[in-house]
């Protein structure tokens, strides 16, 4: 689905809500509804179940929470903005998954 800037950031021993999180973003919100359909369909084939979704009407910020692992496809800008990475200390150059 060409993801951009795709970066792994380890949360264990950070929080108790997952030990992963992915934060990655789509050119567009179409683009990002696309990584995000494609995820869900991937996870659910896999057998992770049903994961829970937000934010697919605006595609502005996709959040799906797969129990142990939460995925986050932004638009560039509103990355920028939130800068998910730094709140979460994935500001070194190992967590980049790109």
């Amino acid at each position: 689905m060409k993801a951009e800037n795709t970066v792994e950031i380890d949360l264990a021993g950070k929080t108790s809500i997952a030990d992963t999180m992915f934060v990655t973003s789509g050119r567009s919100d179409r683009h990002v509804g696309a990584i995000a359909d494609r995820v869900i369909k991937e996870l659910k084939e896999k057998g992770f179940g049903t994961a829970r979704v937000e934010g697919m009407p605006a595609c502005d910020w996709v959040l799906i929470d797969a129990g142990d692992v939460l995925i986050h496809i932004f638009r560039p800008e509103v990355r920028g903005f939130y800068n998910l990475e730094k709140m979460w200390g994935a500001d070194r150059p190992q967590d980049h998954v790109s």
